[in-house]
């Protein structure tokens, strides 16, 4: 089995940050959104990973490399525009061959894996698995499964929900679907929509069956659900104090100091993590914060917030809520103590009066 994990997506849900990076590099806990999905994948015993990659691929091979970093064998596949879901399975035929492959979107966060799903399908093989898990479909899609676990009907981003059944955007299909997406139209927003490939495979009468996903997910393309997302991994970090803390800082709780990083009479209330040549001072660090990479945090306190490389706050009091972006200073002549809700793009400045 192969897989193909979709990174070609603009992040429209996550601008102004989005214009400088892509959404699946964002940081939760400092690790790329990516990594999850792809260690996922590498647990569930597939190796051979085909990512479909916009303009911002080099970003993507940069972080990613060739995939040896994550124990898996990674090759490229260029998308010109982002046409669908199941346009990105016509353009990848020639990697996926006539093999049976996982299709995973890699905005996705799934914290428990993926092994049981992918073991299902191994087990009771079908013509096409969905995972679905209940919450709001309006955003992604809907699915309606029979008792017996078979699907009967799929619909995208519907208006009015007939089910609490919302895709997750992790798909195990066989080469059926080739003849799939070459026989659906284009939707009326001009894309080739993998639940319209879904929905002729029903239609033709191919065994589709959904499996239930019972652990933590999320769809990491918008703010709110990156910091949830965030919140989840620092709840199972930590504590480990490998940078420096002085004896006038107050560590309380699963606390993450990475190598290089410096604290100095602050107070440090996890879960949490400081990055990696970070420098904390005369600061408050509060539950749910993830602190890049060489960031500089002095006389401020931050809280359920991220945090990412090379950001500078500085007397600034009451952020929460919050994602920073890299290189970003956010600071202020005196300090504000009201509650400030930020979302940066990278080499941005705010002054805050």
């Amino acid at each position: 089995m192969k897989a193909l994990v979709l990174s070609g997506g603009s992040g429209t849900r996550l601008r102004p940050l989005s214009h400088t990076m892509p959404k699946q590099l964002v940081p939760i806990a400092n690790k790329p959104v990516l990594a999850y999905g792809l260690e996922a994948i590498r647990d569930a015993g597939i190796t051979e990973v085909g990512i479909v990659v916009g303009d911002r691929m080099e970003d993507i091979r940069e972080i990613v490399g060739d995939g040896e970093r994550y124990g898996i064998k990674v090759t490229y596949i260029p998308q010109a525009a982002p046409l669908g879901l199941a346009h990105a399975v016509v353009i990848a035929r020639e990697f996926l061959g006539g093999d049976d492959f996982l299709m995973y979107l890699g905005d996705n966060v799934v914290l428990e894996g993926i092994d049981e799903l992918v073991g299902r399908f191994r087990a009771a093989p079908c013509d096409a698995q969905i995972t679905v898990h209940p919450a709001d479909p309006r955003e992604g899609g809907l699915a309606v499964l029979d008792a017996g676990g078979r699907v009967v009907a799929v619909e995208e981003k519907p208006k009015n929900p007939t089910s609490n059944l919302a895709l997750m955007g992790i798909y195990v299909f066989t080469p059926v679907i080739h003849e799939a997406v070459r026989s659906i139209p284009p939707s009326a927003r001009g894309e080739l929509e993998i639940t319209d490939a879904i929905g002729w495979l029903i239609e033709k009468g191919y065994d589709v069956r959904g499996h239930h996903y019972q652990g933590f997910w999320r769809d990491a393309g918008m703010i709110d659900s990156l910091l949830e997302c965030n919140q989840a991994v620092l709840d199972h970090a930590g504590p480990r104090i490998l940078g420096k803390v002085d004896e006038d800082t107050e560590v309380i709780g699963r606390v993450v100091v990475e190598e290089g990083a410096t604290v100095t009479r602050s107070r440090l209330v996890g879960p949490l993590v400081v990055g990696a040549e970070a420098i904390v001072d005369g600061s408050y660090l509060g539950p749910y914060t993830s602190v890049g990479e060489q960031c500089v945090i002095e006389d401020a306190a931050v809280e359920y917030s991220i945090v990412m490389d090379r950001a500078v706050i500085r007397d600034v009091r009451g952020i929460h809520g919050s994602l920073i972006g890299r290189a970003t200073t956010v600071r202020t002549a005196t300090s504000v103590r009201a509650g400030h809700r930020l979302v940066l793009g990278e080499h941005s400045q705010i002054v805050l009066s």
